[in-house]
């Protein structure tokens, strides 16, 4: 897509581009919330700040693996940019989901253990809507509603800073936006 391996454009950059499209108008409506679905596969990533788009050695679990690493980076970081705005940022895990995109193996031998759409897409609707979560900001909660924890690189603030501006010269927007400390 426009030059950029396709996994890391859909699961990553578009997310990050729309939701920074969307923030002024977010931060004009708040309270609002915003929902990254992410996956337990991060707990399998390898980041690689410096080869984002696997140029060097590519795999298709491996990048979507990445990329939903880099779902809960820019999420935490986006939570940080958010303090005092009246806008939450959020990342959930909804397990596996019967969707019409195509499932790279090993995922796909688990087929039998896909959830239908409906059901797959509770745990967002819950993050974005319960108002038991009314002004949390920087969790990753898993398909039952519970925070969970993520992979340790997930935190790092310093690489989360730098996929940011990387993603943001990828998607062609200003380097920096604020961020509130």
């Amino acid at each position: 897509v426009d030059g950029i391996e396709t996994v890391l454009a859909t699961n990553h950059l578009a997310p990050f581009l729309v939701t920074n499209l969307l923030l002024a108008t977010l931060k004009a409506s708040a309270p609002s919330r915003i929902v990254t679905v992410s996956s337990g596969g991060q707990a399998m990533a390898r980041l690689n700040l410096d080869d984002l788009q696997s140029s060097r050695s590519y795999s298709e679990i491996a990048a979507y693996n990445q990329t939903k690493l880099l779902n809960l980076m820019f999420t935490y970081e986006l939570a940080r940019r958010l303090e005092g705005t009246g806008v939450t940022a959020n990342a959930v895990e909804p397990g596996f989901v019967r969707t019409n995109m195509k499932v790279p193996f090993p995922f796909s031998f688990f087929s039998f253990m896909r959830v239908p759409v409906e059901k797959g897409a509770l745990p967002t609707v819950h993050v974005a809507t319960s108002p038991a979560l009314d002004g949390v900001s920087g969790k990753f909660f898993s398909k039952s509603g519970v925070e969970i924890k993520s992979a340790k690189i997930s935190y790092d603030e310093d690489a989360a800073r730098r996929l940011w501006l990387i993603s943001a010269e990828l998607t062609h927007l200003p380097a920096e936006t604020p961020r509130r400390t």
